[in-house]
């Protein structure tokens, strides 16, 4: 039991990190990334696109955290 709760611990704090904020931007990113993709829109054009909005995403995390 104590391996399986270690296991969890880890990938909590290497996903979730120090900042939430962060790992949500980039989870909101890939989802509208892969809406994208399935509605058809060509996988290059997704791809930039997922990454603007990856790229918007932090930006805006930092905004919040250095605003408070």
């Amino acid at each position: 039991m104590r391996f399986i709760k270690g296991f969890g611990q880890f990938w909590y704090d290497f996903v979730i990190g120090d900042d939430w904020k962060i790992a949500v931007a980039v989870v909101a990113a890939l989802a509208v990334t892969l809406v994208v993709v399935l509605a058809g829109v060509s996988t290059a054009a997704a791809t930039i696109a997922g990454g603007v909005l990856l790229l918007l995403f932090f930006v805006a995390s930092v905004v919040i955290d250095v605003r408070s």
